[in-house]
């Protein structure tokens, strides 16, 4: 099945799979086609564009910078580790190729997000790999209502150990070592923060699970509860964190925005209701996706062989500019 959008761009929509456009003449095609691209994006969510064969970086980053309408973004806070390409241009998140990276919302914990992600890929695994999509209000209508009224009345926590040891450090997650600027920061973004003995940096964030899309107004399922919660990671590698660093000592968990652990049962809820909303298409290299970072979740299935996929965090919105449930107090 195909349809027309508002900006008459042909998109292949299949059941199961994320809607296609097919473009012609290069990289180049996107920048006369950037509105009519973003118009596809807020009405399905996501759009991945065949046929421009990207071959480098180079051609990455003058097709993400065309692509965003209100800049690129610096990551900050991020939870792994990644290569820069340029300013706002990254290499995907170094996790273990076997392991999922399940559905979640971009930097949704913090109070300012991308609006739009960009990704692109340059090398296409042997197989696997995927970057999955899934409609954050399709998922948030198929959640148990007394998980959401909760989630919603008291938001959730994310809970952070910074350490040299696993996951991004300091520099990478702050863009700095120097203490009194990562307690500015923690400050201004209301974070709460407590320095360790060994030099560690422990830190606790509350948010609003539930937001408004700032341009459709439709209630969105908008968190990182299940991604960044232990019970989603692979039980040999959570027994080993545990046996390392202790249970409050994780590189990063999530709990109930009152400060309750979030159970085993609660996370593998969340991720079969990702895993049945999910749309997926195999990379080719030379793919470019767009998809809406608060409409719409992401995921990365496990893979064999190189995979090189280039992102971009492209036109920020404040959290305060989603009606979100949860007050946070900013410095």
């Amino acid at each position: 099945m195909s349809s027309s959008s508002p900006l008459l761009l042909d998109v292949d929509l299949q059941l199961g799979r994320v809607p296609m456009v097919r473009a012609g003449d290069g990289p180049s095609w996107t920048a006369g086609h950037r509105d009519a691209l973003r118009a596809v994006v807020a009405e399905h969510g996501a759009v991945l564009v065949r046929g421009l064969g990207l071959r480098d970086a180079a051609e990455v980053v003058e097709v993400f910078r065309g692509l965003a309408t209100a800049g690129l973004m610096t990551e900050r806070e991020g939870f792994a580790e990644r290569q820069t390409y340029a300013e706002g241009v990254y290499s995907s998140s170094k996790w273990p190729p076997n392991q999922p990276m399940c559905m979640h919302h971009e930097l949704s914990y913090r109070l300012e997000f991308p609006g739009v992600m960009l990704f692109a890929c340059l090398s296409a695994p042997a197989k696997g790999g995927a970057t999955g999509v899934a409609d954050s209000t399709a998922v948030l209508d198929a959640l148990p209502g007394d998980l959401v009224e909760r989630l919603e009345r008291e938001g959730w926590t994310l809970v952070r150990n910074y350490n040299e040891e696993i996951g991004a450090s300091l520099a990478q997650a702050f863009g700095t070592e120097d203490h009194g600027a990562i307690e500015s920061y923690c400050r201004t973004n209301a974070i709460e923060f407590e320095w360790q003995p060994d030099g560690g940096l422990h830190t606790r964030q509350r948010r609003s699970a539930v937001v408004r899309h700032p341009v459709t107004g439709r209630r969105c399922w908008f968190n990182q509860i299940a991604f960044l919660n232990e019970w989603t990671l692979d039980p040999e590698v959570r027994e080993f964190l545990v046996d390392t660093y202790g249970a409050e000592g994780l590189p990063f968990t999530t709990r109930f925005g009152g400060g309750e652990p979030i159970g085993e049962d609660v996370v593998q809820l969340l991720n079969e209701v990702y895993e049945a909303k999910t749309v997926r298409e195999p990379w080719q290299a030379g793919d470019l996706l767009l998809v809406d970072n608060i409409g719409s979740a992401h995921s990365r299935e496990p893979f064999t062989g190189p995979r090189e996929v280039l992102v971009g965090m492209a036109d920020p919105v404040r959290l305060a500019d989603c009606s979100p449930t949860v007050e946070v107090d900013a410095g």
